[in-house]
């Protein structure tokens, strides 16, 4: 039975990849367009496009979104969105549909990518983390992205979970960026993509409906610990009370 499904969840990522080509290739001229429209417009247009291509192929590849909490976004208010962080899934389920314009702490590495690199680039604060004057510039960098109004979406876990906790203990840069500029925290629930593309298999997609869940926002108060401790606490109550439900 292991083997057969195997099979088929070969054969499901197969059929994920030619989609997500034929569609990227039908989005990125309208998203490559979007760079010459002042901010934080550009991005928010951005936004609306991405989720239009997400949906299409999330839907063709037997994956529905859900999502829950979206009047948790105060109009008005920009926010540092926290995800957890289970799987490659995540991204592109998490910058389409978060809303309001937001853009993406992300790996460089993917920014070489050819055709993809250019969608990639326009969604994200790209950082080498193995460079420290990277890191010192992507930090200011979403410090300007929140400061004109776009909502900055960060993975405080650094990794994909790949462990049996709920959760992985939080790094500490989300937090520190919420104190310094006074922006509250909005927690983000991913459910379930994980079970769509595990961490620790390759070429292996498996359909499964997909859940994410806006939590109310967390003001920022004085210390960064106390914040990040705070918010950890909240998703991962929250992730096991929900994970049996979703």
């Amino acid at each position: 039975m292991t083997t057969l499904k195997n099979i088929f969840a070969w054969l499901f990522a197969a059929w994920a990849i030619f989609v997500f080509i034929v569609t990227l290739l039908v989005a990125v001229i309208p998203i490559w367009l979007t760079n010459f429209i002042k901010e934080p417009a550009g991005t928010e247009i951005f936004r609306k496009i991405s989720a239009v291509w997400m949906r299409v192929f999330l839907t063709l590849i037997g994956c529905p979104l859900f999502i829950k909490g979206r009047r948790n976004f105060k109009k008005g208010e920009t926010y540092i969105v926290v995800c957890n962080h289970n799987s490659m899934m995540d991204v592109p389920i998490a910058t389409p549909f978060i809303p309001g314009p937001n853009k993406t702490i992300a790996k460089i590495e993917m920014a070489k990518i050819p055709i993809f690199g250019l969608i990639y680039k326009r969604g994200s604060v790209l950082v080498d983390r193995k460079n420290e004057e990277s890191r010192k510039a992507s930090y200011t960098k979403m410090k300007e992205v929140l400061a004109v109004g776009i909502h900055m979406c960060i993975y405080p876990e650094g990794t994909r979970n790949k462990g049996n906790e709920p959760l992985q203990r939080f790094h500490d840069g989300a937090f520190k960026l919420a104190v310094e500029t006074g922006k509250s925290i909005l927690p983000a629930v991913i459910f379930n993509t994980g079970k769509v593309l595990p961490a620790n298999k390759s070429f292996y997609l498996w359909p499964h409906f997909l859940y994410m869940h806006f939590l109310e926002p967390v003001e920022p108060g004085n210390s960064y610990s106390e914040l990040k401790e705070k918010v950890f606490e909240i998703m991962k109550e929250y992730y096991v009370e929900k994970a049996v439900s979703c």
